[in-house]
C-alpha cells in the first residue's frame, strides 16, 4: 500500500467514527431534554421564626400605639392591632399585605413599629401615621389618620384658633 492508499483509509475511518459519534449523542441529548422539562420540585417555605420575648420598654411602647383603623391618602386603609398570641408585638395591615411589628418608643415622643424582616417600618407621630419601605426608601402609606390622631389634630386646631 503506499502513503496515498493509507491516507485515505485513515481520512475514512476518522469520518465514520466521527458520524457514528454523532448518531448516538444525538440521542442522549433528545433524551436530556423531556428530563430537563419536568419542573423542579417546590422547597417548602422555611417556618416562621418565633419572635423574642417583649422587654419592659416594648410593652410600654405597645400601649403607647394607636390601634385601630386608618384612613390614608389616595383611599387607602390600614389596620393596626395587638397579636394576642405575641404580647407586645403589632400588626400591620394594609391590602393583601400583613407583617408583624416591634414597637419602639424614640426620644420624642414618636412610636416606630419596626416589620421584624427588617423592611418595612411605621412612624406614628400626634397628627398621622406613615409606612415606609425602608430597603427603597420610599413612603408606602402617607398621611394615615385614625380616631386619636384625628382628635389630636382637632385639639391643636382648636387651641391655635383660640390665640
Amino acid at each position: 500500500m503506499n502513503f496515498k492508499s493509507t491516507l485515505a483509509i485513515a481520512a475514512a475511518l476518522c469520518v465514520g467514527t466521527s458520524m457514528a459519534l454523532a448518531q448516538s449523542a444525538a440521542p442522549a441529548k433528545a433524551a436530556a431534554k423531556p428530563a430537563a422539562a419536568k419542573p423542579a420540585p417546590k422547597k417548602a417555605a422555611p417556618a416562621a421564626a418565633e419572635p423574642a420575648q417583649a422587654s419592659p420598654e416594648q410593652l410600654a411602647a405597645a400601649e403607647r400605639v394607636h390601634y385601630g383603623t386608618y384612613d390614608c391618602e389616595f383611599g387607602k386603609v390600614a389596620e393596626v392591632s395587638t397579636l394576642a398570641k405575641y404580647p407586645g408585638y403589632v400588626e400591620v395591615k394594609s391590602g393583601k399585605q400583613s407583617w408583624m411589628m416591634k414597637p419602639i418608643a424614640s426620644s420624642t415622643g414618636a412610636i416606630r413599629l419596626e416589620d421584624l424582616k427588617g423592611q418595612y417600618l411605621v412612624i406614628q407621630i400626634a397628627n398621622k401615621s406613615m409606612l415606609f419601605d425602608s430597603k427603597s426608601g420610599q413612603r408606602v402609606l402617607d398621611g394615615c389618620v385614625n380616631e386619636k390622631q384625628k382628635e389630636s389634630a382637632a385639639a391643636v386646631a382648636a387651641a391655635a384658633a383660640g390665640k
